[in-house]
């Protein structure tokens, strides 16, 4: 119960918090529509930072699988070092993806309210099928960020299983190991830069619809 209550305080604590940001943003004359074009950027940019990040770590796991000679625990560092900027990586995106959300949803809420305020029926319907317009080109946005989102877990999770065992295993049998997973890890993080990749692009195409609508 005590955890739920905590919970509940956080929830509460959050959207104040979020409420009385879009407030005093107003205030300066920056509204909903500008944050949420901003946030979109935001998430743009983060998932570009992450397709490069990725990248590295792949170059820096063929590195360890083509080792021929040396120390191994230097590449072991640097594929950890990698694998951690990968998963701040990985977390900067998830948190720029729940900031347009949070900033979607106080909009269309808003939006809607304001719909009752017109006295126009026909400038009322206007800004009806503009907001559903709107709402359409969100959701579809939003589909793809989730998708490029949820494809970085497993590779984080792959990425994460191979360190340890290099960790565990510095020795050439343990670089025989994880040149049987390279295949796999090169397939997977090239589908998720794909992903990001139409998730940038429609982020894109987002801003450019919100800039001339």
């Amino acid at each position: 119960m005590l955890k739920k209550l905590l919970l509940l305080s956080c929830m509460v604590l959050l959207t104040g918090c979020q409420s009385a940001y879009y407030s005093a943003m107003e205030q300066v004359g920056v509204h909903k529509r500008e944050i949420l074009v901003d946030r979109v950027e935001n998430a743009r940019d983060a998932q570009g930072e992450a397709q490069e990040q990725f990248k590295d770590a792949l170059e820096q796991y063929r590195a360890v699988v083509q080792f021929d000679g040396g120390k191994l625990e230097t590449l072991y560092d640097r594929l950890q070092a990698e694998y951690d900027d990968s998963v701040e990586a990985a977390d900067n995106v998830s948190e720029r993806i729940k900031g347009v959300e949070q900033v979607a949803q106080a909009l269309f809420e808003e939006w809607e309210e304001e719909l009752e305020q017109y006295q126009s029926a026909n400038l009322r319907a206007q800004s009806a099928k503009q907001l559903k317009d709107t709402k359409n080109r969100y959701t579809a946005l939003l589909r793809i960020m989730k998708r490029a989102e949820q494809r970085m877990q497993p590779v984080l999770s792959a990425l994460n299983d191979n360190v340890l065992y290099l960790k565990h295993n510095l020795n050439a049998r343990a670089v025989g190991a994880l040149k049987g997973e390279f295949a796999g890890i090169q397939q997977n993080i090239d589908r998720l830069i794909n992903e990001m990749q139409r998730s940038i692009q429609e982020s894109d195409t987002f801003i450019r619809a919100m800039e001339t609508q």
